[in-house]
């Protein structure tokens, strides 16, 4: 190896330095994440970190083999690529472009660090963070189930993600209430553990069906993705920045009107008949009927009709989407 290795080296240097640094972290199979991190600051010359939180590990190791156990993550000037399927991120404390040299050592490092981080013991870490491992697309299953377990979650276990308004992903089992108290929340589909990402990832859709329920933003506090089916495609086309279509503008210029008759326009659109709408409001079906006239006024078309409904669903969702983008 070490004549083809000078052989290479003679006729293209950074060819040999590349083979040289494969063979450097070939030797180090099996051996922990400390000697990973040390071996890639002692091939560029430059300190180098590591650090995943929900395992409880973070480290600095110099050149010289000084190691810090109390590092912070790295300035988003490094150079540094994330340790996929197990989570963290690897550093090396240069900015700009790291170089062949550089660029291999962080494939290789990273690629050390995930074996070995996905045969080692359980994920560490607090509950919010092992939750983060549970719904995070990058994790390998492995891991996913460990995380889990920690948490006292057997792998084949039904259970749902659920995204809250301006807080961490949760997770629940699925016969569980899925929400306490009157959060907004989107919940995911029930799943078992290796499937909680795809759960997570429609409860963030989900979310952006709710509403604050108010005059102004009348609508329901907790989505259902499961509810919600196929409106589901509709979150992943409605993004920041795209203009509201003619009935979310209609729909916005009821509510600066009159934040009474949205909230009557969201009860005709939710109740099965303009007499349960009126009972869901607590006010009498005469007076709903009225509300509803005026409203579809400024709408421009009826909504008691089959197509005027739809037509209502469809434009009060794409409104929740927009104000949630």
């Amino acid at each position: 190896m070490r004549e083809l290795l000078g052989r290479i080296s003679a006729l293209d240097p950074e060819a040999g330095e590349a083979v040289r640094v494969i063979a450097y972290f070939d030797s180090l199979a099996g051996a922990g994440v400390e000697p990973l991190v040390r071996g890639a600051a002692v091939l560029t010359g430059v300190p180098a970190g590591f650090v995943d939180r929900s395992r409880g590990v973070a480290l600095r190791v110099t050149p010289d083999g000084s190691v810090d156990r109390a590092t912070s993550d790295p300035d988003p000037s490094w150079c540094s690529v994330p340790v996929r399927a197990v989570g963290g991120t690897l550093w090396l404390e240069r900015t700009g472009d790291p170089g062949p040299v550089g660029a291999m050592v962080l494939e290789r490092a990273s690629a050390a660090l995930r074996a070995h981080l996905e045969l080692t013991g359980p994920v560490q870490g607090s509950r919010e963070a092992l939750t983060g491992v549970l719904v995070d697309a990058h994790v390998a299953e492995s891991v996913r189930v460990r995380a889990a377990r920690r948490l006292g979650i057997a792998a084949q276990a039904r259970v749902r993600a659920v995204a809250v308004l301006d807080e961490a992903a949760r997770v629940v089992i699925a016969t569980e209430a899925p929400v306490p108290g009157s959060k907004r929340a989107g919940v995911g589909p029930a799943v078992v553990v290796p499937g909680l990402p795809d759960s997570w990832a429609d409860a963030r859709r989900a979310l952006r069906f709710t509403a604050e329920g108010t005059g102004m933003d009348p609508g329901p506090r907790v989505a259902y993705a499961d509810e919600l089916g196929g409106l589901l495609l509709l979150a992943d086309a409605v993004s920041r920045g795209v203009e509201p279509v003619p009935d979310v503008v209609s729909l916005d210029r009821v509510g600066r009107e009159s934040p009474v008759l949205l909230e009557a326009l969201d009860a005709v659109a939710a109740a099965p008949s303009l007499r349960a709408a009126a009972t869901a409001l607590g006010t009498h079906h005469s007076t709903l009927q009225e509300s509803v006239g005026r409203a579809e006024r400024v709408l421009g078309w009826p909504v008691r009709d089959v197509p005027g409904r739809l037509r209502l669903q469809v434009g009060l969702a794409l409104r929740r989407l927009h104000r949630n983008a």
